[in-house]
């Protein structure tokens, strides 16, 4: 057997069937938009990451296997790679990141008779919306993306996982988990101004993460809250949280399709590229274009994100 990070045998790769329409590449080709990306890093064609399982920080790599059937998911730890309940959810996990449960025939089908998405989906075919399936870490990479450029956001999210975030080493690499909602709950607007977010997104971070932490907040009850709209009204009820920002975290951890972030300045900027035009699409203009994505909002968002980043 192949030996691992630890030196041991390595335990078996996971294999994870992929539907037809999806391309490890083309996802690889997105996640390896920043250089700055600090939850990740893409090399030689495949993604390490660390992912937090029963309170342990599990490291894989994800690869495509020879005939691009499946995603081979690798253990750097053998200890891991033996546990059928980390091999489960580590499965589970790598499913939900890759939205690899979604049928996108409806979505390509509509793109064909659509002359803005015709062209960008055809280029980018095979690409799904690359999810955050943590609650809060979506939630704190909205607020922190708020009225900023995407370069500095960056900066903010690593100065945030550097002092708060839990570092794993494997194979002499460093690993980084999230920050929990609870180690963020505890802190103070004065703990977090050292990381140069303004006063009042110390303030959103904090209170969000309190509402997580002591339940108030949760995955499943956004998910069984009867739908978008009663889910994007609980999330615009929190301080710091508008339509912009409530359904980026429903398109990119929910999963709900039909989230649509229509304020986002790169949507804009996208539309402007794509069609060539001289000033950006107003919201009206938005809309209308949008009748065609009817149902698939996010994903429509996202591939013209795409030709962007």
């Amino acid at each position: 057997m192949q030996n691992n990070a630890d030196g041991g045998d390595a335990a078996p790769p996971l294999l994870i069937d992929v539907p037809k329409l999806f391309s490890f590449a083309q996802n690889i080709g997105y996640l390896t938009r920043s250089s700055a990306e600090c939850m990740y890093r893409v090399q030689e064609g495949k993604v390490y990451k660390a992912v937090s399982v029963g309170g342990n920080a599990v490291v894989i790599e994800v690869n495509s296997d020879d005939d691009g059937q499946a995603l081979a998911v690798r253990f750097l730890r053998d200890k891991d790679g033996f546990e059928p309940t980390i091999r489960a959810e580590t499965e589970r996990y790598v499913r939900e990141w890759f939205d690899l449960d979604r049928d996108m025939t409806p979505f390509y089908e509509l793109a064909k008779a659509d002359p803005l998405l015709r062209s960008v989906v055809e280029r980018y075919s095979g690409l799904r919306i690359v999810g955050i399936p943590d609650l809060f870490e979506a939630i704190a990479w909205g607020i922190i993306g708020q009225q900023i450029n995407l370069a500095f956001a960056y900066t903010l999210k690593r100065r945030l996982v550097e002092s708060f975030g839990r570092k794993t080493e494997c194979g002499g690499e460093p690993y980084w988990l999230f920050p929990e909602a609870d180690t963020i709950a505890s802190l103070t607007v004065e703990e977090l101004l050292p990381l140069r977010m303004s006063v009042k997104k110390c303030e959103y971070l904090i209170h969000a993460a309190r509402l997580i932490a002591d339940g108030t907040l949760t995955k499943q009850r956004l998910l069984a809250a009867g739908g978008l709209q009663e889910a994007e009204r609980q999330l615009v009820g929190i301080r710091g949280i508008g339509p912009w920002t409530a359904n980026y975290v429903l398109m990119r951890c929910l999963r709900m399709p039909s989230a649509f972030p229509i304020d986002d300045v790169g949507l804009h900027n996208a539309v402007k590229h794509a069609l060539n035009l001289d000033r950006k699409p107003t919201k009206a203009e938005l809309l209308q274009l949008a009748e065609g994505w009817r149902g698939w909002e996010a994903y429509a968002t996202f591939y013209l994100w795409r030709l962007l980043y």
